[in-house]
């Protein structure tokens, strides 16, 4: 069998594999959604770039207040660094999320008439805004197939041997391969829901597991 063979061999059975997993965290899991609280694309830009190495139920109390105050990018413009560094003080790194906060409103007035763009690629080009917020973006506020890449997806999917990598961007590229597009915002929510309430960094409840006999890192007898 050439090399060529295999690899497609593999791949396809990946993408079974991929299919049973995806299946049984969608029973498992049935009302997941994304954990920021949002009501319109630009509050949830906002919350993203607030929730970088902080959680989203801290970043949820904070928006809370934040939201009534400020609702457009010119309001956050209007303010000084200082006070708005005092109203997000407790999502962490507030002197650089602040700035970033003002930069990314600073471009969507003068790129976009002061609204957050539908469009992937417009979306990473924001200030502030990396690859992983704009696949939130894209997702959750627009449906655009995209795959955000955080902390949980990242560690199973390495876990889950769908690849052996630290790179966000190789995993996010893996996991489009693995799974169809129409799956790919879902994918997201429910790696991290399962990574939140299962698969933990320290002390994984593997015996809790739904894909427990699939993963590699659990299951001896796995090929």
């Amino acid at each position: 069998m050439s090399s060529s063979k295999k690899t497609a061999d593999s791949l396809k059975s990946e993408i079974v594999r991929a299919k049973e997993i995806f299946a049984r965290l969608k029973k498992e899991y049935p009302s997941v959604r994304i954990a920021l609280d949002f009501t319109t694309p630009f509050e949830l830009l906002v919350a993203t770039i607030l929730s970088a190495q902080c959680t989203d139920a801290r970043v949820n109390i904070v928006t809370k207040t934040l939201f009534k105050k400020y609702t457009s990018p010119k309001d956050y413009l209007k303010v000084s660094n200082e006070e708005l560094e005092k109203d997000i003080y407790s999502t962490g790194f507030y002197k650089q999320k602040a700035k970033s906060v003002k930069q990314c409103c600073q471009a969507l007035i003068d790129h976009h008439n002061g609204k957050v763009p539908d469009d992937f690629e417009a979306l990473e080009n924001l200030p502030g805004v990396g690859r992983k917020t704009a696949s939130v973006v894209a997702g959750n506020a627009f449906g655009i197939p995209a795959i955000a890449v955080d902390t949980h997806v990242k560690r199973i999917s390495n876990r889950l041997g769908f690849i052996d990598s630290e790179d966000p961007f190789k995993i996010e590229m893996r996991l489009k391969e693995l799974f169809p597009q129409k799956d790919w915002v879902y994918t997201t929510h429910y790696l991290i829901t399962h990574g939140r309430k299962i698969c933990a960094a320290k002390r994984p409840h593997c015996i809790q597991c739904v894909v427990g006999d699939l993963c590699p890192s659990f299951n001896p007898n796995f090929e």
